[in-house]
């Protein structure tokens, strides 16, 4: 068994790994053990990836050719945190240099005038040397944060206002464009959700839509529309907002069974707190929908922007809470920010895993960027989580079987004191030690799984 860990004390990181040697079977032994069950298997795991911004792009297009490189092959490359998914939206976001649409002529039924130029002016270049460097394609989520401002009750991009109904078949025809329009241009999309945080009226692109709206605009219009324009590929996607009220929206629109047939799974954000048994009643009540989680960040206006321990193992917590109650895809929000934690044309701003100073020309990967890695770099695509169980609240640990038939478990040690204990797989244990502050990544070898 190896043991990666990364270690994070007075403002400095060190990354080690290390070989375990299995001690001989201690079936007696019982206080502090950390049990691995590959047997017992959950969910499949999709991936992890991060969100192609328009703000993402921006900088990127800033950056120096060798930093460019160094980023791509972060994220990307097998060393690096061998992402296989991102997001992006439909039109702008915050994380937008400015409000944009690609087509804003009322006048325009057949979208003649519709063009994506704007939007994939620096989300595109990013994509595509993520894609060369991976060397297979980058899956997409695409959500819209608004329509555009004239199909709205309140004019505008902004501050919350309505689709109005006379208007949710030239917006589903819009946004399968949209869709159409990036394929062309070489993007892969693979999930849609009918709408950014629906809940919510913010001070940037938004719209807002009951669980009876959402509903009928899926059922009645996008979903025809995407037969329509070729797109039954595509997967779509409800909620798209925090975890509180998952389970409602998911009860209210799942439970008409013409709209569930049609609907791949929830997506989910993590402002408003764990929530995670909410995950577990969506996984228990609809067990062949997936679970995704859309996005994360951690925000300046909450959270003081100097410390990266509290923020790693914000990321750390929720990926292990999620995975634990059945999450089949993680997707971080921004890839890359700059050093305000912007750009954002509302001054909404934001970490980052990495992120780029445009005055001093340093590229910085922030601790979280290490914290997601014990995860994204470990566990696989197509892997399923297994059955553990841990010797108290001291310790926060899940853990997957991968395709090959490996198996590792992601703990985390949110405390400084120093933890001592053994993991137990088949009745063979493996005595560790994980520091405080730290987090570790154990991978058993197939051989050691018999």
């Amino acid at each position: 068994m190896k043991q990666f860990t990364t270690l994070y004390r007075q403002g400095k990181k060190a990354l080690a790994q290390k070989e375990c040697f299995a001690a001989e079977s201690r079936r007696g032994q019982e206080k502090d053990l950390v049990n691995l069950y590959p047997e017992i298997l959950y969910q499949r795991i999709e991936g992890f990836g991060g969100a192609f911004t328009d703000a993402a792009g921006y900088v990127y297009s800033l950056m120096p050719e060798n930093l460019r490189r160094q980023l791509i092959r972060d994220y990307f490359s097998g060393e690096g945190l061998q992402y296989t998914w991102g997001r992006t939206s439909v039109d702008s976001c915050d994380f937008s240099t400015e409000t944009y649409e690609s087509d804003g002529d009322p006048e325009d039924g057949d979208l003649k005038r519709f063009d994506v130029s704007r939007a994939a002016r620096y989300v595109l270049p990013l994509l595509k040397d993520a894609q060369k460097e991976a060397g297979a394609p980058i899956r997409l989520m695409f959500t819209p944060w608004s329509p555009p401002a004239w199909m709205k009750t309140n004019g505008s991009r902004l501050h919350g206002g309505r689709l109005k109904p006379e208007h949710y078949d030239r917006w589903a025809e819009y946004i399968c464009r949209y869709l159409r329009e990036f394929a062309r241009l070489g993007a892969h999309p693979a999930f849609l959700s009918s709408q950014n945080e629906p809940k919510a009226s913010q001070t940037w692109d938004s719209c807002l839509f009951s669980a009876e709206e959402e509903r009928a605009f899926l059922r009645d219009h996008l979903c025809p529309a995407l037969v329509r324009n070729g797109l039954e590929q595509v997967q779509l996607l409800i909620w798209d907002h925090n975890k509180e009220r998952a389970f409602d929206r998911a009860l209210q629109i799942l439970g008409d069974p013409e709209t569930e047939k049609k609907v791949a799974g929830i997506a989910v954000h993590w402002y408003s707190g764990d929530h995670f048994e909410a995950l577990q009643l969506i996984r228990d009540r609809f067990p062949d929908k997936k679970i995704v989680f859309s996005e994360a960040c951690v925000e300046y206006s909450l959270y003081k922007t100097d410390n990266q321990l509290r923020n790693a193992r914000m990321y750390a917590h929720e990926i292990i809470g999620d995975l634990n109650h059945g999450l089949s895809l993680f997707l971080d929000w921004n890839l890359l920010l700059d050093e305000q934690g912007g750009p954002n044309h509302v001054g909404n701003y934001c970490d980052a895993p990495v992120m780029y100073d445009t005055k001093t020309g340093e590229l910085r990967k922030n601790l979280s960027f290490d914290y997601i890695g014990h995860f994204s770099r470990f566990i696989r695509p197509g892997a399923r989580r297994v059955g553990v169980s841990r010797f108290g609240d001291r310790i926060e640990v899940t853990a997957a079987q991968n395709p090959d038939g490996s198996v590792c478990a992601v703990a985390m040690n949110p405390s400084d004191e120093t933890l001592s204990f053994s993991l137990r797989l088949n009745d063979r244990v493996w005595p560790v030690v994980l520091e405080g502050d730290s987090i570790s990544t154990f991978v058993f070898s197939p051989d050691e799984i018999k």
